[in-house]
């Protein structure tokens, strides 16, 4: 089945293998031609299913997967559009007047302000492919590293953390191991409803193993907690608390891997000394826990055969994400829990391809083949490949996702390119994110749907190919790479996410860097430059990937059969990426959260995901059946704080921080902790009135990985007027 080639009601159904678009589990799916006129649309047309041959989701799907045909033909964008200032309609130009206004204004952005002025904010629904040709334009053709992704907001904490402990990016875990541990610690994720494939596998194992512990570290009794063994309900902000807290008690026990320690770390001393001052009883005092819940924890750990954390952006998104993934991995370089079955630290990614765009350079301070943009040997290596003057790709860092809205504060960019993602609902204190987009000179909005909240902020609209138009590799939190093949042809006038980077580039002069004529050239010069690097894929193409299936990095051209089998591990020799093989202690102590409540913002606010939505609801807000379970947004607060402020179950509740303010129906249960709030992300005001979390939101943000603090900020509450 191709993009290219129709149904025939005659024929015997065809076959397509592809990947979910949605979460980073990286669900296999089959969608089978149901025979049935070509002329029907999409949902008549073609049936999807799980793909049982699929090593990582083994046929599962949530509902998000099994209702993705819903939405395809739904508001889709399907011709550029154009127009000259934000109060003015749209109007329908071609892909000819659309690329040359583009072009023309990045050579004049050029010739005035230079390539720092420049900025792309692209998005884990890109495949690899797109990823790629973007930062072969903009790092490497224009010279700017000013690219940045939603896995800033998402994902970087868990890089930078990895890189930090252990020399580079890369989960070292696979999902196998959620059938073989012995413990599953589970911090600042709510899996069961974020990641359900991988919690319901997980859970079958938990089931049928009575010895099999399950903690769960969450301010609120999630789904996830409510079938944990362990729930510590934490104050937002005491991660690193509770971390150091089990390490002091494990070395105080003398449950620690000495040898392991000696033999394969640096950093043990400092480490060891500052967890001397996480007592029990500071610790249950901080976290808000007591001291029997912390030592139980620490028991099932030192217990374990088999300890395996899992953890997303309940730990990631905070103004010490980069500290509290190091204290995560402390405890396993501690136990020696990792390079084995069953063991080890596992980031689960928010995005599809958020870990392809990691291998493809897609951060600000990357560059493909986890390189980073201030090694000048990684930049040299590049600049050869690419056939670039030495000297020509940036040796500074990129602006990432919240310096571009300072730098259209500064009148510093102006020209940005958004593509296949949501700022104008994702980012941070949204009044102020809005603001700077609509001083942008120049923006350009690349997205298969419309309307968006961000097409609001747009001059050009560009109409992409989503799922099932496109073939590309997608990468999933278990380093699995899955052909996503096109099924169908593109809808209107769409094109590719790569191809039309590619076609930029060729107008402002570099033809010669993009000579591709389909994505399977463009995967085949991606492979060759991530050679010797730890994410090697050289023996990987789309003919490969298309006969054998999903197959796991690394995959160098000279893997052996054994080498290209799947459940590979990392570390599994305890040899690290550092400059002497050995992995390093992270010492931090706890800061807390960055905004503390006051006597005029008394709560914390925290937000997250719900099973059936997805981010910014693009997608799932077009599709019935989603819509249905979860219909408005939403305040979850205890009884007790309820009652003080007169709140009953289903009243409107003013929430205001110091940047904004939106409005829920308030949820009155004792799921979430006193002193705490929380809210659904999913809303923006296309779906909802007044209901933006990130109004409320900061911008403040790790200082390693420069993730903002999404998860937690202080608010304060009260009944709301009724218009």
């Amino acid at each position: 089945m191709s993009a290219t080639t129709p149904s025939n009601a005659n024929a015997t159904p065809q076959i397509a293998k592809t990947l979910c678009p949605y979460c980073g589990v990286g669900c296999g799916l089959e969608v089978v031609e149901t025979g049935k006129e070509p002329t029907l649309k999409f949902p008549d047309r073609f049936k999807v299913r799980g793909d049982r041959s699929h090593p990582s989701s083994q046929g599962m799907v949530c509902v998000k997967g099994a209702t993705i045909a819903e939405s395809i033909q739904k508001d889709r964008l399907l011709h550029p559009m154009m127009r000259d200032r934000l109060d003015q309609e749209f109007r329908q130009v071609s892909w000819d007047e659309a690329l040359e206004a583009i072009t023309n204004q990045i050579q004049q952005v050029l010739a005035t302000k230079g390539a720092d002025a420049l900025c792309m904010y692209g998005s884990g629904q890109f495949q690899t492919e797109d990823y790629y040709i973007a930062q072969k334009l903009f790092k490497g053709c224009l010279g700017t590293n000013n690219f940045d992704a939603n896995s800033r907001l998402c994902m970087s904490s868990a890089v930078s953390g990895y890189v930090k402990s252990f020399g580079s990016d890369g989960p070292p875990c696979c999902y196998e191991d959620l059938d073989l541990t012995d413990c599953l610690f589970a911090i600042g994720t709510n899996t069961a409803e974020c990641h359900p494939i991988i919690f319901n596998r997980f859970r079958r194992h938990h089931k049928k193993n009575p010895h099999v512990k399950l903690i769960v570290v969450d301010p609120r009794r999630t789904q996830t907690a409510e079938v944990a063994d362990l729930h510590l309900a934490i104050q937002p902000g005491t991660d690193i608390d509770l971390l150091n807290g089990i390490a002091h008690l494990l070395l105080l026990w003398d449950k620690c891997d000495r040898q392991f320690i000696e033999n394969h770390t640096t950093g043990f001393a400092e480490f060891a000394e500052i967890t001397q001052l996480y007592t029990p009883e500071f610790v249950s005092r901080r976290c808000g826990i007591s001291i029997e819940d912390l030592e139980l924890a620490a028991k099932y750990w030192a217990e374990s055969q088999r300890v395996l954390s899992i953890w997303s952006m309940g730990v990631n998104q905070s103004t010490q994400g980069t500290a509290k993934v190091q204290c995560i991995i402390n405890l396993h370089l501690l136990t020696a829990q990792i390079g084995k079955e069953g063991a080890g630290p596992f980031s689960l990614t928010g995005q599809p391809n958020a870990m392809g765009g990691r291998e493809a350079g897609g951060l600000a301070h990357l560059l493909p083949g986890y390189r980073s943009v201030v090694n000048p040997d990684h930049r040299a290596e590049l600049e050869s490949f690419w056939n670039l003057p030495s000297g020509h790709i940036s040796p500074q860092v990129g602006r990432t996702a919240w310096d571009m809205i300072r730098g259209l504060e500064a009148n510093e960019v102006d020209f940005l390119w958004i593509a296949a993602t949501n700022p104008a609902v994702s980012f941070p204190d949204l009044v102020r994110t809005k603001a700077a987009l609509r001083r942008s000179p120049f923006t350009v909005y690349q997205d298969a749907y419309y309307p968006t909240e961000t097409s609001a902020f747009a001059h050009i609209l560009l109409p992409a190919t989503q799922w099932s138009e496109k073939t590309g590799t997608m990468t999933n939190s278990e380093r699995c790479i899955t052909l996503c093949q096109a099924f169908q042809p593109p809808l209107g006038e769409s094109r590719a996410d790569w191809e039309i980077f590619a076609e930029v580039g060729r107008r402002l002069g570099f033809a010669d860097k993009f000579p591709f004529q389909n994505s399977a050239e463009v995967y085949a010069e991606f492979t060759q430059i991530t050679r010797d690097r730890p994410c090697d894929i050289t023996g990987l193409s789309h003919a490969k990937l298309s006969e054998l299936g999903v197959i796991q990095w690394p995959n160098p051209d000279h893997a052996t059969e054994l080498d290209r089998k799947h459940n590979k591990r990392l570390y599994t020799d305890h040899q690290f990426h550092t400059s002497d093989r050995r992995a390093r202690f992270g010492s931090y102590h706890s800061q807390g959260v960055f905004e503390v409540p006051d006597e005029q913002y008394p709560f914390i606010l925290t937000t997250g995901r719900l099973y059936g939505h997805w981010h910014t609801q693009t997608r799932t807000g077009r599709i019935d059946k989603i819509r249905q379970m979860y219909p408005n947004p939403f305040i979850e607060i205890h009884p007790k704080d309820a009652a003080k402020f007169g709140i009953n179950n289903g009243d409107l509740v003013e929430v205001k921080s110091r940047r904004g303010s939106s409005k829920f129906p308030a949820l009155v249960t004792e799921a979430i902790a006193r002193g705490v709030l929380f809210v659904p992300m999913h809303w923006g005001t296309l779906w909802a009135d007044n209901a933006e979390a990130n109004a409320l939101t900061h911008p403040e943000a790790c200082p390693d990985s420069k993730q903002p603090e999404l998860k937690a900020c202080a608010v304060a509450i009260a009944l709301a007027s009724v218009d």
